[in-house]
C-alpha cells in the first residue's frame, strides 16, 4: 500500500475527514469518508450562518479525524500527508480545518497541502472510477454552475459558467419560496416525485444564444409569479411546481452540455459533480444525452457528490504525489477559481466573482 492521505473538508456546513490511498497496482483506494452535516443547526434560519457553521467546525473535528483514522484502520503515524480545503468557501470554517492542518503538520512532522475546494468536485471521479484526462466536466452545487475542460491535474479550462445564480440556489430558493425547508435540493426532488412535470413550463434563459453560460435567476422569478397566481397553495401545486423546475433545470443543464460536447468533439467523458449531482433526474436526463451521443457519463456516488474530505484527500494524493507541499503562511480564500486566468464575469452565484 502507498502513502495514505488524511483529508479534511470545513468549507461551508459539512465537517468531514477522510483516509485514501493507492493499492499496489495504483489503484484508487477509498479507507474512510466520514461527514458530519450541520443540517439541524442552520434549518431554523433556512440557510447557512457563517458563525455558527465555524463554531461547529471547532467543536466536531477533532472527533471527525479520529473517527476517519479509526474506520482506515491507521492513525497519524501511518498518515504520510494532509490535505484540507483551504478555499474557496467561508473563511470561518475555512480558517478552522486550514488551522488544524498546520497543527498536525508541524506537531507531527506531516507535510500539508491546501486544495481548492472545486478541485476536489473536479477529481472525484479519479478516485471513484479511475478516469483518465482529458474530460468535461459539469459542475454544480449551491455556490456553482459550471462547465469545465478538465485537461491534466491543474489544467483547466472554465467553457460555461452561470451569469446570475447558482444552479443549487435556485434550488434552495425555491424550497423557501414553497415553504419545504433547508436544504432545498433534496426536498424540491422528493416533492418533484408526487408533481406532474409538465403542468407548468419555464423559460430557458439563454437558450439558443450563441454562448454556452447560464442563467437561474429568471427561472426563480418565473416560479415566484406562478406560485402566487396559484395562492392559496395546495400541495399537489407544490409538487407539480417542483416538478417542473427541476424538468426545467434538467433541460437547461443537457442543452449547455450537449453544446459543450459539440465544441469538445475529442472529449468523450462527461463527469458530474457537486451537490446538484445527486439529483436523479438531472442524472437520467444527462444519461440520456450521452447515450445519443455516445459519450460515457460519470456520476460518482450520491455521498461523494456533496461536499466530503475524500475528494480533498484524493486531490492531494495527485499533487503530493508531483512532490508538491504547502508552507505555513497559507491563508484561506474565499475565493479560487478553478482556472486562475478566467477573467471576472457576473456569475458563479455573486457578482462580479471570478469563476
Amino acid at each position: 500500500m502507498q502513502m495514505q492521505i488524511l483529508g479534511i473538508e470545513t468549507s461551508c456546513d459539512e465537517t468531514a475527514a477522510s483516509v485514501v490511498t493507492r493499492d499496489a497496482d495504483g489503484t484508487p483506494m477509498l479507507l474512510s469518508n466520514v461527514v458530519l452535516s450541520q443540517i439541524d443547526e442552520h434549518s431554523e434560519f433556512g440557510g447557512v450562518v457563517p458563525e455558527i457553521a465555524a463554531r461547529a467546525h471547532l467543536s466536531a473535528l477533532d472527533h471527525i479525524i479520529a473517527q476517519a483514522l479509526s474506520e482506515a484502520d491507521t492513525d497519524l503515524s501511518g498518515i504520510k500527508g494532509i490535505g484540507v480545503t483551504s478555499g474557496p468557501g467561508l473563511v470561518g470554517g475555512l480558517m478552522v480545518g486550514l488551522m488544524t492542518a498546520k497543527a498536525l503538520s508541524a506537531s507531527r512532522g506531516i507535510p500539508y497541502l491546501g486544495i481548492n475546494h472545486l478541485e476536489g468536485h473536479a477529481l472525484t471521479a479519479r478516485l471513484t472510477d479511475n478516469v483518465s484526462f482529458p474530460y468535461l466536466l459539469l459542475l454544480v452545487s449551491g455556490g456553482h454552475s459550471q462547465i469545465i475542460r478538465v485537461n491534466g491535474l491543474g489544467d483547466y479550462s472554465r467553457l460555461a459558467t452561470t451569469i446570475d445564480d447558482a444552479v443549487g440556489e435556485a434550488f434552495d430558493k425555491t424550497a423557501k419560496l414553497l415553504g419545504l425547508g433547508f436544504p432545498g435540493g433534496p426536498m424540491v426532488e422528493k416533492a418533484a416525485q408526487r408533481g406532474d412535470a409538465d403542468r407548468f413550463r419555464f423559460p430557458m434563459p439563454l437558450r439558443g444564444q450563441d454562448t454556452l453560460n447560464m442563467s437561474f435567476s429568471g427561472l426563480k422569478t418565473a416560479i415566484r409569479t406562478q406560485a402566487q397566481k396559484l395562492v392559496p397553495l395546495e400541495a399537489q401545486d407544490i409538487a407539480d411546481l417542483c416538478a417542473s423546475m427541476q424538468k426545467t433545470v434538467a433541460e437547461i443543464l443537457a442543452n449547455r452540455c450537449e453544446r459543450a460536447m459539440q465544441q469538445c468533439r475529442d472529449i468523450d467523458t462527461l463527469v458530474v459533480a457537486g451537490g446538484v449531482a445527486s439529483n436523479l433526474e438531472i442524472r437520467q436526463r444527462l444519461e440520456s444525452l450521452c447515450a445519443q451521443h455516445e459519450v460515457s457519463l460519470i456520476a460518482p456516488p450520491l455521498k461523494l457528490c456533496t461536499d466530503n474530505a475524500a475528494m480533498i484527500a484524493w486531490a492531494a494524493l495527485e499533487r503530493f504525489e508531483r512532490g508538491e507541499k504547502s508552507d505555513m503562511t497559507l491563508a484561506p480564500r474565499s475565493r479560487w477559481p478553478l482556472d486562475e486566468d478566467t477573467q471576472t464575469v457576473i456569475g458563479s452565484g455573486r457578482k462580479g466573482a471570478k469563476v
